[in-house]
């Protein structure tokens, strides 16, 4: 006799898999029929995963078409097990009432990341936006030397009959850091776990109120920090900040490669060069390219992303941070004007990042490898 596989489809359509609705051939669990002669193969795919789950539809198809076709012919079933996977929903959880969240990050330490975060935020408050800064430097906090609130300790408020930490509020800016909570002579030494813990503390147990913009200022490198804040919170958009220097423009390409990762995807708004140039006062029309030139502006070329604009080598930065003014709150002075163009910049590029692009998920990461740069 000549098998048919149309036979011996109708024979399937009376056999249903263990915990399956539906036959075999309703539920597609059917992927292959050969016929050679005497002989069937039948591969399929079931979704209970036991030993006899797979013992037991064998041999009921054997015994089917032994009995309804023929007792001769030679049956071999191979049975393979596809448990479905139930989407995962990325869900956002939503910091109430925080409309934009960016990262400010940086390859390396001691480019000047805090400084950019500071006069940003700073300038952003300036053009009327509400903004907050989450210091999750959990090692070196410096937001609240910037801002001059070195001593001030955040009160606890109720809000709908819950506790909550109220920020502390500079300038029109709102800031939470580990620095209020820390001993000044003290080293903070934790593990990534308790640093994590303390992070998710200042993000979803305090209230911020109505913000434009929350600006987190991320500890520089790429480790446990970047990964909890990513995998907490849906960042809008990251900002890379470096100088124009190899070394330094080495790491920053490691810093925007870990955003760019499959697995973690963070839109990066751009880079922002700082300490470009050095110009002395006494020779305001000279600029000493003391750790290169236009590192960064080349490196965003590379890496297809924006050059922000670049900051200059200027003392009264570094002064306007030690005394806790931010130099972006002057009026109509070269750096103010410098921060401002660098954060209209970054806006220009939020705006399209969110006309483009899909709202950021949070990240959910099952495996990592390393942030190579490409």
């Amino acid at each position: 006799m000549t098998l048919n596989k149309k036979d011996i489809t109708k024979v399937l359509e009376t056999i249903t898999a263990p915990g399956e609705r539906k036959n075999l051939i309703e539920s597609e669990s059917v992927k292959n029929i050969v016929t050679f002669d005497k002989e069937v193969i039948i591969d399929l795919t079931i979704s209970n995963p036991t030993l006899q789950a797979k013992k037991k539809v064998e041999v009921e198809i054997m015994k089917a078409i032994h009995d309804q076709i023929n007792q001769k012919i030679d049956v071999k079933v191979n049975v393979s097990t596809v448990v479905p996977v139930k989407p995962i929903k990325n869900t956002k959880p939503k910091v109430p009432g925080i409309q934009n969240i960016i990262a400010v990050a940086s390859g390396k330490g001691g480019v000047g990341k805090s400084t950019i975060t500071a006069n940003m935020a700073v300038s952003l408050q300036k053009m009327g936006f509400k903004v907050g800064i989450l210091d999750a430097d959990i090692y070196g906090p410096s937001i609240h030397l910037m801002f001059d609130v070195a001593n001030a300790k955040p009160l606890s408020i109720k809000i709908d009959g819950v506790s909550k930490m109220k920020p502390i509020e500079s300038y029109g800016v709102k800031i939470l850091s580990l620095g209020f909570f820390t001993d000044a002579n003290q080293a903070v030494i934790w593990r990534g776990a308790m640093a994590s813990k303390a992070l998710n503390q200042m993000i979803f147990d305090s209230h911020w109120g109505e913000l434009d913009f929350l600006l987190i200022d991320l500890p520089p490198g790429t480790g446990d920090i970047h990964l909890s804040i990513v995998q907490s919170i849906a960042v809008t958009g990251v900002v890379i900040v470096s100088t124009p220097q190899n070394i330094a423009l080495a790491d920053a390409k490691r810093g925007v490669a870990m955003f760019q990762q499959k697995d973690i995807n963070v839109p990066v708004l751009g880079i922002v060069e700082n300490m470009s140039y050095f110009t002395p006062a006494e020779l305001p029309d000279n600029k000493y390219y003391i750790f290169g030139k236009d590192g960064a502006k080349n490196l965003a070329e590379d890496i297809n992303t924006t050059f922000l604009g670049e900051v200059p080598l200027v003392q009264s930065i570094r002064e306007a941070g030690d005394v806790g003014h931010p130099v972006a709150l002057q009026d109509n002075t070269p750096l103010e004007i410098a921060f401002s163009e660098i954060t209209k910049n970054a806006l220009s590029q939020l705006v399209k990042r969110n006309n483009d692009l899909p709202p950021t998920e949070i990240v959910r990461i099952t495996a990592l490898s390393g942030c190579g740069a490409k």
